[in-house]
């Protein structure tokens, strides 16, 4: 979902500068100690768990509690898990395809010498690995923007700027997308909505009576002041307090991350008359041309009209000199980890240490494969399929898909609680579900962008502005159904509600997410899992207000609507008791959603797996029932501990739970789990019957 789609892409572009991928820390050994695990023919892997943890208290311990013990969190990263494990292996694949073409393009012969995307990939991998050279240069391959910035004249002049930055991949106030129309899902419509914050969420400069923000607060300032200082800036103490004040006034008026998951709140389709009656200060005129919108563009989508009303009060209370400071910062917050080293400590030191707990930087090789992978991401995901992916994985995982959706068509026929007419319009949107695995079928074209070995800053450029117009060119023209939001090398899946599709790329589909070894129940736990969730996003709180066809229209009948919100305020009050990290509780109408899709998921994850035996009866390996397999499948595929700091800022940005509470929340909830564990009242993982949640 969009909500969703940008908070994992906020994550992503974070994590290439300080190791930040997605439970405090007791450490013994090192990561690379425990990796290799012990999977018998059941897929169980009894090195991980703790039989001093009885499952009927707490289940994600007892399946992995000697992992959690004796696993340390790698000094490069500030959380370890299965997914991140699954991650870094994929890395390393990376890494060797990667190096292999640099090294072909840097002799220019070779397979980079007949193939571009080769020649490419090698050199910004060079380009980002040159540290000398980007010493030489320090930050004057951002001097033709500051010169843009320093050029300005009046307020007036600001929309233009904020189109030129924004296609180079710089925050500004607001930012624009070409994204569907959600009530006309076969067209595109530039989409507009809240931006501009340093920090991660709006709550670090509002809520400033909690002791943590206050000490973030006081870091930022410096860390903004330090990396002006960098960049030449004599009065960059000055200019520092005038860029917080102004974040601040962008905060004071954004929605919460919960407002923002509203889809019916989030659309407003406004005329451009509509639009500079909003924001009147700003020339959005200048602005839509800039970006090359196009001349015919007549409306355009505005998110959180409320902020871009704001944001024209903003515009006026500041001076143009705090606008420039403010600019120039967010120019080199964005570029800062690909500059000198002195850009790249400074920057490593607030976000990934301060701000995450990260004791130490990625080597300069890791930063440049992942960003390698990031800003050329089909042309390696190419690379990637043709050596690492097998045909028979894609059979297998579209089979188990089927078994799935067959699962919950048999599920809509059995609720107790939704009328007839409502199940018919479930049923309809579960049969337009489309179903996309492994790769796209169509590979991007990077032929029209320059990358030179010698040149990082101005390759980022490029490859941006590259991105900016294929995006924006699609206005006008029809919804493409064969474009994918995440490369095959993505160790993630996701559902779109526009599209009315699942997407699992090829890398999700590998261990330790994935055992080819192990029969299917432990699979249908630890990979279908998955499965599950994904297509419950199409009936989860925002999904379910989406028909088959993508377009956002109430199907439900009004009383069904009002059970469903019964039982999901159950599920909120649920995860609301939940503390990752004592005093400090999830939110959950933030994790609404994807509790929504894991308490579902489960449920769809046993009626999938019991379908795949054709009628035969589930067989008991190594001791565990099948029901027992699949449960240690999710709870050893969610595995995961995360630094303090770092599951700080989780709890308040994430709309996922942490691994623990993926697995004991939803399996307190299942009734199966129950009777596979013999659970009791009295034992700690119990809910009376009248307290459980099930959906669907």
């Amino acid at each position: 979902m969009k909500p969703l789609l940008l908070t994992t892409l906020a994550l992503s572009l974070m994590s290439l500068s300080t190791g930040i991928s997605h439970a405090h820390e007791h450490t013994v050994a090192s990561a690379s100690q425990t990796n290799a695990g012990t999977a018998t023919g059941s897929g169980v892997d009894r090195s991980q768990s703790d039989p001093a943890v009885r499952p009927q208290d707490d289940f994600f311990r007892h399946a992995q509690g000697s992992w959690l013990k004796n696993t340390a969190i790698p000094s490069d990263r500030s959380d370890w898990g299965a997914f991140t494990q699954a991650r870094e292996e994929v890395q390393t694949q990376l890494r060797g395809l990667i190096q292999q073409a640099a090294l072909s393009a840097a002799s220019k012969n070779g397979a980079a010498a007949t193939d571009a995307n080769l020649q490419k990939i090698g050199d910004l991998y060079n380009s980002v690995v040159n540290q000398d050279r980007l010493n030489q240069l320090g930050w004057h391959p951002l001097a033709a923007d500051f010169k843009k910035i320093d050029a300005l004249k009046n307020l007036r002049e600001l929309a233009s700027l904020f189109a030129h930055l924004q296609q180079i991949g710089v925050t500004t106030p607001f930012h624009a997308s070409v994204e569907q129309d959600s009530r006309l899902s076969t067209q595109y419509i530039l989409t507009l909505g809240q931006s501009g914050l340093g920090l991660p969420n709006r709550d670090y400069y509002l809520k400033q009576d909690e002791v943590r923000n206050q000490e973030i607060s006081s870091r930022y300032l410096s860390h903004v002041s330090k990396i002006l200082q960098l960049s030449g800036d004599a009065e960059a103490d000055a200019h520092a307090q005038a860029i917080l004040a102004l974040e601040t006034d962008l905060a004071a008026i954004q929605w919460s991350n919960v407002e923002n998951r509203d889809p019916v709140r989030t659309y407003n389709k406004l005329s451009l008359a509509e639009l500079r009656a909003l924001t009147p200060s700003l020339d959005w005129a200048s602005y839509l041309k800039a970006s090359h919108a196009g001349a015919g563009l007549q409306q355009v989508l505005v998110q959180q009209p409320s902020y871009l009303r704001g944001l024209n009060t903003v515009l006026n209370k500041h001076s143009l000199a705090s606008w420039k400071a403010y600019l120039r910062w967010q120019l080199l917050n964005t570029y800062s980890p690909h500059l000198s080293q002195a850009f790249i400590d400074e920057n490593f030191a607030f976000r990934g240490t301060f701000l995450s707990g990260i004791k130490e930087n990625r080597s300069a090789e890791k930063r440049a494969v992942a960003l390698t992978d990031q800003m050329l991401g089909e042309a390696v995901g190419k690379l990637y399929v043709q050596r690492y992916f097998a045909p028979e994985t894609k059979a297998r995982t579209e089979k188990m898909v089927a078994n799935f959706l067959a699962a919950f068509k048999a599920s809509i026929e059995e609720l107790d609680w939704m009328s007839p007419e409502t199940k018919k319009q479930a049923q309809i949107k579960l049969s337009k579900i489309s179903v996309k695995v492994g790769y796209p079928e169509q590979w991007r074209d990077y032929s029209a962008v320059r990358i030179l070995p010698d040149d990082l800053t101005g390759n980022l450029k490029r490859i941006r502005q590259a991105d900016h117009a294929r995006e924006f060119a699609r206005l006008g023209k029809p919804v493409d159904r064969s474009v994918w939001h995440m490369t095959p090398q993505t160790v993630n899946a996701y559902y779109s509600p526009e599209m009315n599709e699942i997407v699992f790329p090829a890398a999700r589909l590998q261990a330790p997410l994935f055992n080819v070894d192990a029969e299917d129940a432990f699979n249908y736990g630890a990979l279908g899992i998955s499965i599950g969730h994904e297509i419950s996003h199409a009936f989860d709180d925002s999904g379910s207000q989406y028909d088959g066809d993508g377009n956002l229209r109430d199907w439900w009948t009004k009383e069904d609507r009002e059970k469903f919100n019964a039982r999901t305020k159950i599920l909120v009050e649920q995860y609301n008791g939940y503390a990752p990290v004592p005093g400090n509780f999830l939110n959950g109408q933030l994790t609404l959603g994807e509790n929504i899709a894991d308490n579902a998921g489960l449920i769809m994850a046993v009626k999938a797996y019991h379908l795949s035996l054709g009628g035969k009866p589930a067989p008991v390996i190594d001791g565990w029932t099948a029901e027992q397999r699949l449960f240690f499948g999710l709870a050893q595929a969610r595995r995961f501990k995360a630094r303090e700091s770092r599951a700080l800022v989780l709890i308040k940005t994430d709309p996922h739970s942490p691994g623990e509470f993926r697995v004991n929340g939803s399996l307190r909830n299942h009734p199966d789990f129950y009777t596979s564990f013999e659970v009791k009242p009295g034992d700690k993982m119990y809910l009376p019957p009248e307290q459980r949640v099930k959906l669907w």
